[in-house]
Protein backbone atom coordinates (compact mmCIF):
# COMPACT_ATOMS: atom_id res chain seq x y z
CA UNK A 1 0.00 0.00 0.00
CA UNK A 2 2.98 2.15 1.09
CA UNK A 3 4.66 1.62 -2.02
CA UNK A 4 1.88 2.47 -4.41
CA UNK A 5 1.05 5.52 -2.66
CA UNK A 6 4.90 6.88 -3.41
CA UNK A 7 4.47 5.91 -6.45
CA UNK A 8 1.00 8.11 -7.03
CA UNK A 9 2.98 10.76 -5.39
CA UNK A 10 5.89 10.92 -8.35
CA UNK A 11 3.64 10.38 -10.74
CA UNK A 12 2.06 14.28 -9.65
CA UNK A 13 5.23 15.60 -8.93
CA UNK A 14 6.13 15.10 -12.38
CA UNK A 15 2.98 16.40 -13.85
CA UNK A 16 3.56 19.54 -12.30
CA UNK A 17 6.83 20.04 -13.30
CA UNK A 18 5.67 19.58 -16.63
CA UNK A 19 2.81 22.47 -16.05
CA UNK A 20 5.53 24.68 -14.97
CA UNK A 21 7.11 25.28 -18.22
CA UNK A 22 7.24 28.32 -20.25
CA UNK A 23 4.19 27.93 -23.04
CA UNK A 24 5.68 28.35 -26.34
CA UNK A 25 4.13 31.73 -26.92
CA UNK A 26 6.14 33.32 -24.25
CA UNK A 27 9.27 31.90 -25.70
CA UNK A 28 12.03 34.09 -27.16
CA UNK A 29 12.66 33.63 -31.12
CA UNK A 30 9.82 32.74 -32.93
CA UNK A 31 7.60 35.45 -30.50
CA UNK A 32 9.80 38.69 -31.22
CA UNK A 33 10.48 37.53 -34.97
CA UNK A 34 6.30 37.51 -35.62
CA UNK A 35 6.35 41.49 -34.73
CA UNK A 36 5.65 43.82 -37.07
CA UNK A 37 8.45 45.70 -39.10
CA UNK A 38 7.82 49.69 -38.61
CA UNK A 39 7.39 51.52 -41.94
CA UNK A 40 8.91 54.70 -42.42
CA UNK A 41 5.94 57.69 -42.04
CA UNK A 42 5.10 59.26 -45.27
CA UNK A 43 5.68 62.67 -46.51
CA UNK A 44 2.66 64.80 -47.27
CA UNK A 45 2.40 66.23 -50.42
CA UNK A 46 2.38 69.82 -50.31
CA UNK A 47 -0.85 71.50 -50.80
CA UNK A 48 -1.21 73.51 -54.65
CA UNK A 49 -0.89 77.25 -53.97
CA UNK A 50 -3.46 79.62 -55.76
CA UNK A 51 -2.21 82.16 -57.82
CA UNK A 52 -5.07 84.77 -58.57
CA UNK A 53 -2.70 85.65 -61.56
CA UNK A 54 -1.92 82.24 -63.22
CA UNK A 55 -3.66 83.55 -66.41
CA UNK A 56 -1.90 87.29 -66.52
CA UNK A 57 -4.78 89.00 -65.67
CA UNK A 58 -7.61 89.00 -64.14
CA UNK A 59 -10.79 91.37 -63.08
CA UNK A 60 -12.55 92.11 -59.98
CA UNK A 61 -15.62 93.96 -58.59
CA UNK A 62 -15.55 95.82 -55.56
CA UNK A 63 -17.88 98.24 -54.07
CA UNK A 64 -18.05 100.99 -51.57
CA UNK A 65 -21.66 102.27 -50.30
CA UNK A 66 -23.10 103.69 -53.66
CA UNK A 67 -19.99 102.86 -55.41
CA UNK A 68 -18.95 100.30 -57.39
CA UNK A 69 -15.57 99.93 -59.25
CA UNK A 70 -14.23 97.41 -62.11
CA UNK A 71 -10.86 96.17 -61.22
CA UNK A 72 -8.24 94.91 -63.68
CA UNK A 73 -4.94 93.92 -62.52
CA UNK A 74 -1.76 91.75 -64.17
CA UNK A 75 1.57 91.79 -64.27
CA UNK A 76 4.21 92.56 -66.98
CA UNK A 77 6.37 89.70 -64.91
CA UNK A 78 5.92 86.13 -66.34
CA UNK A 79 4.85 84.14 -62.94
CA UNK A 80 7.69 81.73 -63.30
CA UNK A 81 9.71 84.94 -62.44
CA UNK A 82 8.16 85.98 -59.36
CA UNK A 83 10.70 84.32 -57.52
CA UNK A 84 11.41 85.61 -53.67
CA UNK A 85 13.99 87.71 -54.69
CA UNK A 86 12.50 89.52 -57.45
CA UNK A 87 11.20 92.89 -58.12
CA UNK A 88 7.39 92.05 -59.03
CA UNK A 89 5.10 94.28 -60.58
CA UNK A 90 1.02 94.50 -59.89
CA UNK A 91 -0.37 96.67 -62.75
CA UNK A 92 -4.06 97.18 -62.23
CA UNK A 93 -6.71 99.69 -64.00
CA UNK A 94 -10.06 100.61 -62.63
CA UNK A 95 -13.24 102.32 -63.77
CA UNK A 96 -16.38 102.81 -61.73
CA UNK A 97 -20.04 103.87 -61.59
CA UNK A 98 -22.25 105.51 -58.83
CA UNK A 99 -26.39 104.26 -58.41
CA UNK A 100 -28.25 105.99 -57.94
CA UNK A 101 -26.42 108.22 -60.95
CA UNK A 102 -27.48 111.54 -60.41
CA UNK A 103 -24.40 113.47 -62.20
CA UNK A 104 -22.09 113.25 -59.13
CA UNK A 105 -18.65 112.71 -59.88
CA UNK A 106 -16.53 109.98 -58.14
CA UNK A 107 -13.19 110.61 -57.29
CA UNK A 108 -10.19 108.03 -56.16
CA UNK A 109 -8.47 110.11 -53.49
CA UNK A 110 -6.20 107.02 -52.15
CA UNK A 111 -4.82 103.77 -53.03
CA UNK A 112 -3.08 101.27 -50.69
CA UNK A 113 -1.23 97.98 -51.77
CA UNK A 114 -0.10 95.74 -48.82
CA UNK A 115 1.94 92.87 -49.30
CA UNK A 116 2.06 89.97 -46.97
CA UNK A 117 4.31 86.99 -47.36
CA UNK A 118 3.45 83.46 -46.41
CA UNK A 119 3.44 79.79 -46.98
CA UNK A 120 1.06 76.81 -46.01
CA UNK A 121 2.29 77.00 -42.13
CA UNK A 122 2.88 80.99 -41.64
CA UNK A 123 2.45 84.60 -42.27
CA UNK A 124 5.30 86.75 -42.62
CA UNK A 125 5.82 90.67 -41.59
CA UNK A 126 3.89 92.46 -44.23
CA UNK A 127 6.43 94.40 -46.58
CA UNK A 128 6.23 98.11 -46.41
CA UNK A 129 2.43 99.54 -47.68
CA UNK A 130 2.36 101.44 -50.61
CA UNK A 131 0.33 103.98 -50.97
CA UNK A 132 -0.85 106.36 -54.13
CA UNK A 133 -2.51 109.62 -52.83
CA UNK A 134 -3.92 112.43 -54.94
CA UNK A 135 -4.49 116.42 -54.26
CA UNK A 136 -8.50 117.07 -53.49
CA UNK A 137 -11.00 115.99 -54.42
CA UNK A 138 -8.58 113.04 -56.13
CA UNK A 139 -8.29 111.19 -59.30
CA UNK A 140 -11.58 111.08 -61.83
CA UNK A 141 -13.05 107.68 -61.78
CA UNK A 142 -16.42 107.90 -62.84
CA UNK A 143 -16.70 105.93 -66.06
CA UNK A 144 -15.44 106.76 -68.77
CA UNK A 145 -12.50 108.11 -67.07
CA UNK A 146 -10.29 105.42 -65.78
CA UNK A 147 -7.17 105.27 -63.09
CA UNK A 148 -4.07 103.13 -64.01
CA UNK A 149 -1.68 102.66 -61.33
CA UNK A 150 1.96 100.04 -61.11
CA UNK A 151 2.80 98.75 -57.30
CA UNK A 152 5.52 96.51 -56.72
CA UNK A 153 6.48 93.67 -54.32
CA UNK A 154 10.15 93.59 -53.40
CA UNK A 155 11.77 91.02 -51.80
CA UNK A 156 10.23 88.36 -49.70
CA UNK A 157 11.31 85.16 -47.14
CA UNK A 158 12.89 82.70 -49.15
CA UNK A 159 10.35 79.77 -47.26
CA UNK A 160 7.23 82.27 -49.16
CA UNK A 161 5.21 80.27 -51.31
CA UNK A 162 2.53 82.86 -52.04
CA UNK A 163 2.17 86.78 -51.27
CA UNK A 164 -1.49 88.09 -50.69
CA UNK A 165 -2.05 91.71 -51.93
CA UNK A 166 -4.03 93.75 -50.23
CA UNK A 167 -5.88 96.99 -51.57
CA UNK A 168 -7.58 99.55 -50.06
CA UNK A 169 -8.94 102.10 -52.02
CA UNK A 170 -10.71 105.50 -50.56
CA UNK A 171 -13.21 107.73 -52.58
CA UNK A 172 -15.09 110.63 -52.39
CA UNK A 173 -18.33 110.92 -53.77
CA UNK A 174 -19.67 113.83 -54.55
CA UNK A 175 -22.90 115.07 -52.69
CA UNK A 176 -25.11 116.64 -55.59
CA UNK A 177 -23.58 117.45 -58.62
CA UNK A 178 -23.10 121.35 -58.21
CA UNK A 179 -21.91 120.35 -54.34
CA UNK A 180 -18.75 120.94 -53.02
CA UNK A 181 -19.21 118.44 -50.07
CA UNK A 182 -18.15 114.95 -50.63
CA UNK A 183 -19.01 111.58 -49.12
CA UNK A 184 -16.08 109.49 -48.16
CA UNK A 185 -16.27 105.75 -49.42
CA UNK A 186 -13.80 102.97 -48.77
CA UNK A 187 -13.49 99.76 -50.75
CA UNK A 188 -10.77 96.77 -49.89
CA UNK A 189 -9.54 93.76 -52.31
CA UNK A 190 -6.94 90.52 -52.04
CA UNK A 191 -4.92 88.72 -54.31
CA UNK A 192 -3.22 85.61 -54.05
CA UNK A 193 -0.47 85.24 -55.92
CA UNK A 194 2.05 82.20 -56.02
CA UNK A 195 6.17 82.84 -55.11
CA UNK A 196 7.92 80.42 -58.02
CA UNK A 197 10.58 78.19 -56.74
CA UNK A 198 14.29 78.53 -58.10
CA UNK A 199 16.70 81.38 -58.63
CA UNK A 200 16.55 84.81 -58.28
CA UNK A 201 15.01 86.92 -61.00
CA UNK A 202 15.76 90.83 -61.57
Amino acid sequence: MGRIALGAMVGLMTVAVAGCGVPPWAQGGTAESASPTASAASTPAPQPVANDLSSGSTQKTVTAGAVSATVNYWSTLSMDKWTPTALKPVSLSMVTTVTPDDGQKVYLQRATMTAVPGNETQSFAPLAAQTDQSNAPGYLVLAPYSYSQTFNVGEVPAEATFVTLQFTYEYLVQATPTSEEYAKQTASDTLTVAIARGGSAG
